[in-house]
């Protein structure tokens, strides 16, 4: 927390994909600076139950949603649960992603398509369903999760880097027309992060990952979670269509 101020006191967020990883710290960050959150999930409702009843501990509403955010009628579903439990959201946080890596020329449509389809389609579905409600209360903030991948592109992630991509495209487009609206849209390109899908990456490869990060190290989920706090909270008001890079020093 900022002192004793909390800077989102009064705010309901989503936070998609939040049942874990990046997702999470985004959840709890938000609940210690004041906000309500909506947790969002695929699969596992037991992990977010206990993101939710860590929310509670803190003195914050939440409510737990099963969604594929993919699917725009889940979506759809997923605001009424939302707001008849917290009431309308004012900062989305579309976190939920997917990667399917696979060399271009093993890569087949489906994991191409599944990719951009969560990954893309699923950052403009919960936008486009969330978007009015911050425009009916003149107000709104929306970060999207984007990657190191989108901007440099990366061996065997053709899917992930060209859907990564899409996102920053769609957030400059998106802060375009909201700017007058009192609405951020933001992004966050995060680098190689301490999560459950870097511990999956055998040792030798996260040993020559790490090597060519200048900082030596692999971030921290609560990095870069500051960085989405700075960016809904007053402290980010005259901020809009950036990517924020958060990668130890690696440069594109």
């Amino acid at each position: 927390m900022n002192g004793s101020a909390l800077r989102v006191q009064g705010r309901t967020a989503l936070v998609t994909g939040s049942s874990r990883g990046l997702g999470r710290a985004f959840a709890l960050a938000l609940a210690d600076e004041g906000a309500d959150v909506a947790v969002n999930y695929l699969t596992n409702r037991t992990l977010a139950e206990e993101v939710a009843k860590n929310i509670r501990a803190k003195g914050r509403r939440s409510v737990v949603c099963q969604g594929d955010v993919s699917d725009y009628a889940q979506v759809a579903a997923m605001k009424e649960t939302i707001e008849k439990a917290l009431g309308p959201v004012d900062i989305l946080v579309n976190n939920a992603g997917v990667i399917s890596d696979k060399t271009f020329v093993k890569m087949d449509y489906a994991q191409w398509q599944r990719v951009l389809a969560v990954n893309l389609d699923g950052t403009f579905n919960c936008s486009k369903v969330f978007v009015e409600g911050m425009l009916a209360k003149g107000w709104g903030r929306i970060v999207n999760m984007t990657a190191f991948t989108g901007q440099a592109g990366n061996f065997g992630q053709a899917n992930y880097a060209a859907a990564t991509a899409g996102i920053m495209a769609f957030t400059k487009s998106l802060a375009k027309e909201l700017a007058g609206k009192a609405i951020t849209v933001n992004a966050v390109a995060a680098g190689f992060v301490e999560t459950d899908m870097i511990r999956t990456i055998p040792e030798r490869v996260l040993k020559r990952l790490i090597d060519q990060i200048p900082m030596k190290r692999l971030g921290r989920p609560e990095e870069v979670a500051r960085t989405v706090i700075f960016l809904v909270s007053s402290d980010g008001d005259y901020i809009t269509g950036q990517e924020i890079s958060i990668n130890g020093g690696l440069l594109v």
